[in-house]
């Protein structure tokens, strides 16, 4: 079989499916998509909203609660408590298939009756009530797709960790804030791309370092300072007398000086470790793996974003210990054959088109259903009517199929149309890897809301805020703290803040001043530091050498990226 070029029903741009491509879809009975990739991942994710979260009630016991469900969503929500408990049965709101209506109208009508979890959470987390995506953890706030933590503040993508502060897509942390794609790190501060560090500050790309400072590129050291190598006692002069983390004046200075740092030092093409035949970044132990982003342990996948212990599976964004899945979004283990879903908590098997349903095999457009099987738009049927009624609803997708506003058509083997979210474009990640402005998102056929009147009143403005830590009074957590951005940014800015008492301890202990940004626009900080979801065919900069790979690293970026073999040459 011979490569295939098409043309994206989004974006109209070309894209090509690969030989393995179609047996993939062979084998798990799917058409060929009609978007690219690129498209397809954006489509997905804007299904999932990790970090906007309101106060609402729930809908069965009336108490108060958070959620990411907006007061205008037309969802019925429960608390989790509620919604896990046995008071109540998904399967009592099944309907029968209408083939005299579309079959994506049909979901979204069940959808809007079927009460939503107000929180993304399985429920083996404690004290995570400010959290969303979360997973065997503890005291985690305003912590997002956060599993297997401890005392976890203000982050994104943060595994097997305790106290952690505001980092993003790390793993095995502890003492740390400001990280950024780094792991097995102690003590440790504003450091990207490390490994095995400790007691440090400002690393880029380095390994097995300790005592460290405004560094980049190294290897097994101890005692360097802006790459230059000192006596230990030398090393803590030079700190003491020119480095003071607690000042937000000199921490400005620093944070500039590592940016521009990073832009004039070596980069590898992409962080790929341990991994045969496999292109993407921040991937290890990966086999036949292709444009895959955040992950580990893969075998046999392509298109995909924070995953790991994947196989067999293409066009995924957030699932683990899964196989024989595709297009899938946001959380979900255990599970085997999940196609065109969303939410799924865990153990389900040959599901299609569902929404927060957890260990049920053999169901299609269902919504919240536990320990299920054979069950369309949630009604039970024997094994032998949901064998027939199935072939049916897909045939019927093909000859009578949603058409959305700007006239892109959905027959069987698409994703839900966008216009169709839950939730606002601006309330997803797919507002964080690809940024629309209000007018964009409404163009290209996305909903977007409109930040809420706030009710408070800022009492510290960022400006007037002590600038070391040492002079900052506890009074502070009394405060409102307006933000530096005052909402003129486009990154879901809150306009303002208050501190917690563990957020002002851990400042305290570790010598940080307090933030003049909300946890919103701190987000968006870091999210400059990483590279897309995408790859581009370059060649190594080093002069003389040829070899040609895939990388994150745009063509027009400024930095100096490496092959592997140059790249090793002159680091390892």
């Amino acid at each position: 079989m011979e490569p295939e070029t098409k043309t994206c029903q989004s974006c109209h741009s070309a894209f090509v499916i690969e030989p393995d491509d179609f047996g993939f879809y062979e084998r798990i009975k799917v058409p060929p998509p009609t978007w690219c990739p690129d498209c397809r991942l954006q489509r997905r994710i804007c299904f999932r909203n990790e970090r906007s979260l309101y106060k609402g009630a729930c809908a069965l016991c009336g108490k108060s609660t958070i959620t990411f469900c907006s007061p205008d969503k037309e969802l019925v929500v429960y608390c989790n408590d509620c919604w896990w408990s046995d008071g109540w049965e998904a399967i009592e709101y099944g309907r029968e298939y209408d083939f005299s209506k579309t079959f994506f109208e049909q979901f979204v009508e069940l959808r809007r009756a079927v009460p939503h979890m107000a929180l993304w959470q399985r429920h083996n987390s404690e004290n995570v009530s400010y959290s969303n995506m979360t997973g065997e953890s503890k005291n985690v706030y305003l912590g997002y797709s956060v599993v297997n933590c401890e005392d976890v503040y203000y982050s994104r993508a943060v595994d097997n960790s305790v106290h952690a502060y505001d980092c993003l897509n790390a793993e095995s942390l502890n003492m740390c804030y400001g990280d950024a794609y780094s792991g097995r790190c102690n003590n440790c501060h504003f450091i990207f791309r490390a490994t095995d560090c400790v007691d440090s500050w400002f690393l880029f790309d380095c390994v097995n370092c300790q005592d460290c400072v405004m560094s980049h590129n190294l290897r097994n050291k101890r005692y360097v300072i802006r790459n230059k190598q000192y006596t230990k006692e030398e090393y803590r002069k030079k700190v003491s007398e020119e480095f003071d983390f607690g000042s937000h004046s000199n921490l400005d200075k620093f944070k500039t000086e590592f940016r521009v740092m990073m832009e004039n030092c070596l980069h590898r093409w992409a962080d790929v470790i341990k991994c045969a035949n496999s292109d993407g970044d921040a991937i290890s132990n990966a086999k036949n793996c292709h444009n895959c982003f955040e992950g580990w342990e893969l075998e046999n996948v392509k298109n995909a974003m924070r995953v790991y212990y994947l196989k067999d599976s293409m066009d995924i964004s957030g699932l683990i210990y899964s196989d024989l899945s595709y297009e899938y979004a946001t959380g979900g283990r255990e599970s085997t054959g999940i196609k065109f879903s969303t939410n799924s908590i865990g153990n389900l098997a040959n599901v299609e088109f569902t929404d927060f349903c957890n260990a049920s095999s053999n169901v299609f457009a269902c919504v919240a259903l536990r320990n299920k099987q054979y069950c369309i738009l949630n009604k039970q049927y024997t094994k032998e009517e949901y064998e027939a009624l199935v072939p049916q609803i897909i045939e019927h997708m093909n000859t009578m199929p949603y058409i959305d506003k700007l006239g892109r058509v959905y027959k069987y083997g698409e994703f839900f149309p966008p216009e169709l979210s839950p939730f606002a474009y601006n309330e997803t990640i797919a507002q964080e890897y690809f940024p629309l402005t209000k007018e964009q998102a409404l163009v290209q056929g996305y909903k977007w809301r409109d930040p809420d009147t706030k009710q408070y009143t800022v009492t510290k403005q960022p400006q007037d805020l002590p600038d070391h830590i040492k002079d900052t009074p506890d009074s502070i957590l009394e405060e409102v703290i307006g933000c530096g951005h005052g909402a003129r940014c486009n990154h879901q800015c809150t306009s303002a803040f208050k501190l917690i008492p563990q957020e002002l301890g851990f400042y305290k202990k570790i010598g940080l001043p307090i933030p003049r940004l909300c946890p919103n626009c701190r987000h968006y900080e870091r999210l400059k530091l990483k590279n897309p979801y995408k790859l581009w065919h370059r060649k190594c900069m080093k002069p003389g050498c040829s070899n040609e790979f895939e990388t994150s690293y745009a063509p027009d970026r400024p930095e100096m990226v490496y092959c592997e073999q140059c790249y090793n040459a002159e680091v390892a």
